[in-house]
């Protein structure tokens, strides 16, 4: 790193408390994904452009990103592994959501710093968005290392919720959230974040229903309706574009429950959503209240919202739902 010119220089993410919180604050039911407050990977791209100046593109990111895995990967025999540089390209690679690299350069520098609990819970935070948004198996594991480790690491603690809840244990989530709220600054976004998932965990130890009413059949547990595009927006889209419809519940964590794909050149499309749409088997439609349906366009065809991709949703509607109409005419920024 220390041979690259200093415009090339990737600067190393912010571990303040205070660091924004990532990809659109989706909360500790999903922290998965926010990487906030302890070490933002998300961070390290506005810290690059403002080191390079505002014209630093993301093609030159990349490319340094490129360059230091090269560095890494060819270093000599006789230099000392630097499980820091390794911890960069894998905050780097997490910034650009390409998380299976982000997975495998955590691994090398878990093997290089085995006791750093922080590591430990920021590659849980990646393995979780590869398997799909979900903190069980491997992901649950590492939390629980470095709960050993650091018993009072936040991201660690809200992960171990998230995951306590996806197993139907709002007993654990409600211990684990409680914990992290206690050592999160008072007011913070993320504060806020746990208090509202802590408000879903209460609700489902008090039993079904109170969150919003009582749990649908599985029979009658379908949302259905058309999602069309605003002409203003038609000639920004092409048809292979990924159209990605996702319900979520109103009140609470704006977690998808359930999603489906398709493509922009089936617009005006109809949907059907119900439990088989489900993104985790434990968390089902059919158990929601209030539903918000909501419709993303994106170029790139990540499941994570990205700037420039188009959007739209509906009012709040009850399981059951038909005819629910959706207008795609905003642009994320």
């Amino acid at each position: 790193l220390e041979e690259m010119p200093a415009t090339e220089r990737l600067g190393m993410p912010s571990r303040a408390v205070g660091t924004a919180i990532g990809l659109s604050l989706v909360l500790p039911l999903l922290v998965l994904g926010l990487y906030g407050l302890l070490g933002n990977p998300q961070a390290v791209l506005p810290e690059a452009r403002q080191e390079a100046g505002p014209g630093f593109s993301q093609a030159q990111i990349e490319a340094m990103v490129s360059q230091l895995a090269a560095k890494l990967e060819n270093s000599a025999g006789d230099q000392a592994p630097d499980p820091q540089a390794w911890e960069m390209l894998a905050r780097s690679y997490a910034a650009l959501q390409r998380f299976g690299e982000a997975d495998k350069a955590y691994g090398k520098a878990i093997e290089l710093a085995p006791s750093n609990a922080q590591l430990l819970a920021d590659r849980a935070d990646v393995l979780a968005m590869l398997q799909g948004q979900s903190a069980a198996g491997e992901p649950t594991r590492l939390v629980e290392r470095a709960l050993v480790l650091d018993p009072n690491n936040l991201k660690a603690l809200a992960i171990a919720g998230t995951a306590a809840l996806e197993r139907a244990d709002p007993t654990a989530a409600i211990a684990f959230w409680t914990r992290a709220k206690q050592i999160a600054p008072p007011g913070s976004e993320f504060a806020s974040g746990l208090e509202r998932s802590l408000e879903v965990a209460r609700s489902q130890l008090a039993g079904p229903g109170l969150a919003g009413g009582p749990i649908a059949s599985s029979s009658t547990a379908t949302i259905s309706g058309l999602v069309s595009l605003s002409p203003d927006l038609v000639k920004q889209v092409a048809p292979g574009d990924t159209v990605f419809i996702f319900a979520r519940a109103a009140n609470g964590p704006r977690m998808p429950i359930a999603a489906l794909r398709r493509r922009a050149s089936e617009l005006p499309l109809k949907f059907t959503l119900d439990d088989s749409a489900a993104l985790n088997p434990e968390v089902k439609l059919s158990a929601a209240g209030l539903i918000v349906v909501g419709a993303r366009i994106s170029r790139s065809g990540n499941a994570m919202g990205q700037t420039g991709d188009l959007l739209g949703q509906s009012a709040s509607v009850k399981i059951g739902a038909q005819g629910v109409t959706i207008t795609i005419d905003q642009v994320q920024p």
